[in-house]
């Protein structure tokens, strides 16, 4: 055999390992897949906000507002014991002191009688535009049935919550 020979069979034998070898490392290799897309932000409607808390499964996924726990002591109207839920940019907007909630911030409250039986889920989401009159915020109460009982400008959460607004409406605490 000439030299010109071994030299192309040696060739080829390499060319034939490499290609045998990176086939089977791609098939070997687990296609990624793209995460699932985050569910967009709700409309403002109380439906809407409830059925986008209950898709981000927020009791698992988010966290409880720093230092409270769950079951804290609460006044009226929200109960006697209340859980607090932040979206993860309420709690970056808590945690720097930004001084405001940004846009498409959550807080959930759930309300709880005094024996721990939940009462209702009251909910502030802040869209941009929505009420500027009270820095932004929609509110809505969703019953422990599932029904929305108030939702939108509610005059009695913007009175209330209003008292609070150098914290952007907030009691739980402070922003600054």
């Amino acid at each position: 055999m000439t030299t010109w020979l071994k030299h192309y069979w040696k060739t080829l034998g390499i060319a034939v390992i490499i290609a045998v070898i990176g086939t089977a490392c791609g098939a070997a290799a687990t296609p990624t897949q793209a995460p699932a897309p985050a569910p967009q932000l709700p409309d403002t409607t109380g439906a809407a906000v409830w059925s986008y808390l209950q898709a981000e499964n927020y009791q698992e996924n988010w966290t409880l507002w720093p230092g409270m726990g769950e079951l804290y002591p609460a006044k009226e109207p929200h109960g006697a014991l209340l859980t607090t839920y932040l979206s993860s940019d309420a709690l970056a907007a808590l945690n720097a002191k930004a001084g405001v909630m940004p846009n498409g911030a959550i807080i959930v409250k759930e309300n709880y009688m005094p024996d721990g039986i939940l009462d209702a889920t009251t909910v502030m989401f802040k869209v941009d535009g929505y009420n500027p009159d009270h820095a932004d915020w929609f509110f809505t109460k969703i019953k422990a049935d599932n029904t929305v009982e108030a939702e939108g400008k509610v005059p009695g959460c913007q009175a209330c919550h209003s008292i609070e607004k150098d914290n952007d409406y907030i009691y739980t605490g402070e922003l600054k």
